[in-house]
């Protein structure tokens, strides 16, 4: 344990050898033996407990203090910091370890709390990491899909770490994460400033690279307010709000919008869309179900299907053989496919519980579906052997499974080639759920038929488009006021 007082250094040499004299300059003493009040600085040296290999070791600081009073303080810091070990013979040469480690690399004892705490929770006792450091073992330890790893990680490589990666974790505050915002804003505005420029040569630089959404910014958000909260719960730092978690960001969702008539002329007239979120109307949805059954035979079944009853591109992908019940007019949506790293699929349980459910067929889809099974089964009977057995009720001609990437571009193609005003695939799920509510079914019907866990979700996103409720509002205002006119042009 720490047993010496303070004593002064100086940086005076030896005139002979040239070396520090330290504590052994004659001017640091008075006459009388007592400490010069003028020359020098104070310091001390104080014996910890020896290193995990039993070697002995003493914490003797390279800076100086400029009074007697801010050496004890740190003599008694250090004695603290010592007990709160206790007798664990283990806890003390960690304890030791840190305040070593830490003296040297900042120059400051570690906090109290900070070492309290992580004894308490049986925490390391480890120097605070950088974000840099700590992002980049969390996102690799943390226990999540593949797919939400991957976004973590690009949301940690591409923003984070050079913008933040340098800030030690129980320092960063939520001016460095409006500081972010406001670079990435900045990045947005250089990318559409070069994507106009008059030389071809600043707008090759900018190809590929695509502005950072309100969206997409929230979600980084949203990583760093979940690394953090983890680094509080593991202990690694103490008694911190979650500054990710103080700092709000907008997130706009894009509402559907309709391909009214009117929109659909602009379009073939100017080529603009006027939201990223389009939909069909049923019109234009039929048109297109029917160019699909006479163009592409082999993937209708599977947009037929996302068209009517809403289901997600992976869920369609992945839905199980045996889940499909057509003497019920029902199938169970228990499974999906997902693409990950360099574009291979997995099978993966929906996206939340909600996304575990039956849905109903109507007539129409039963009958598309049993003649689709004969058409499979000649499939097979032309494979052979080399017929894979995937499990899976939609399967490429070959017998293989479908890759959602495969399906969206087959989409792209097919709307390309036929000239329909353009939407994305996700958005047949937005087709299905406005036409439902504009047939008039009850939102919460709607909502447990696309596997929203709330209706909130569902009416969020959707109700604005369907516009029958609206119509007939309008119609009775109208009809009110009309009442009580004297007249009505």
């Amino acid at each position: 344990m720490a047993t010496d007082t303070p004593f002064k250094v100086c940086r005076c040499k030896d005139p002979d050898t040239d070396r520090p004299l330290r504590n052994k300059c004659p001017k640091l003493r008075r006459a009388n033996r007592s400490w010069s009040l003028t020359h020098g600085q104070w310091a001390y040296q104080l014996e910890l407990p020896a290193t995990a290999d039993g070697k002995r070791r003493q914490l003797r600081p390279s800076t100086g203090f400029e009074n007697r009073d801010a050496a004890q303080d740190e003599i008694d810091q250090v004695r603290r910091l010592l007990d709160l070990a206790g007798k664990d013979p283990k806890r003390l040469t960690e304890v030791a370890d840190l305040i070593q480690a830490s003296r040297r690399a900042t120059g400051e004892l570690p906090d109290l709390d900070t070492v309290r705490f992580r004894l308490k929770t049986d925490s390391a006792l480890g120097g605070i990491p950088t974000l840099a450091q700590y992002l980049t073992g969390w996102v690799n330890d943390i226990e999540i899909d593949e797919n939400t790893r991957r976004s973590y990680a690009n949301h940690i490589t591409t923003h984070l770490i050079p913008h933040l990666g340098d800030v030690a974790l129980d320092q960063l505050r939520p001016h460095h994460i409006h500081t972010l915002i406001r670079k990435i804003k900045e990045r947005n505005e250089e990318i559409l400033a070069k994507r106009n420029d008059p030389d071809p040569a600043v707008r090759k630089s900018v190809a590929g690279k695509r502005p950072t959404r309100d969206a997409t910014r929230s979600r980084i958000r949203a990583t760093l307010r979940k690394a953090f909260n983890d680094a509080l719960r593991e202990g690694i730092i103490a008694g911190i709000a979650n500054p990710a978690a103080l700092v709000k960001t907008p997130n706009k969702r894009s509402r559907p919008i309709v391909w009214e008539p009117e929109r659909v002329e602009r379009w073939q007239t100017t080529g603009e869309v006027p939201s990223p979120v389009m939909v069909w109307t049923d019109e234009l949805l039929a048109d297109f179900l029917d160019y699909a059954a006479d163009h592409a035979p082999d993937i209708h079944p599977m947009l037929h299907l996302m068209a009517y009853r809403g289901t997600r591109r992976g869920e369609t992908c992945g839905l199980l053989d045996a889940e499909v019940r057509l003497r019920k007019a029902e199938i169970g949506i228990i499974n999906q496919i997902t693409t990950y790293g360099g574009g291979s699929i997995r099978h993966k349980k929906p996206k939340s519980e909600a996304g575990n459910r039956d849905v109903i067929l109507d007539p129409d889809t039963v009958a598309l579906f049993t003649s689709y099974k004969a058409q499979r089964a000649k499939w097979q009977l032309a494979a052979g052997p080399a017929w894979p057995d995937t499990g899976l009720f939609f399967v490429r001609p070959d017998g293989r499974a479908w890759h959602p990437a495969a399906v969206s571009q087959r989409f792209r193609r097919l709307i390309q080639r036929g000239g329909f005003p353009p939407i994305r695939l996700h958005d047949l799920r937005h087709c299905a759920a406005t036409i439902a509510l504009e047939a008039g079914i009850d939102i919460k019907v709607v909502s447990e038929q696309l596997g929203h866990s709330t209706t909130t979700l569902t009416r969020d996103t959707y109700q604005s488009v369907s516009k029958e409720l609206h119509h007939e509002a309008a119609g009775a205002v109208a009809e009110r006021i009309k009442a009580r006119r004297r007249t009505v042009s």
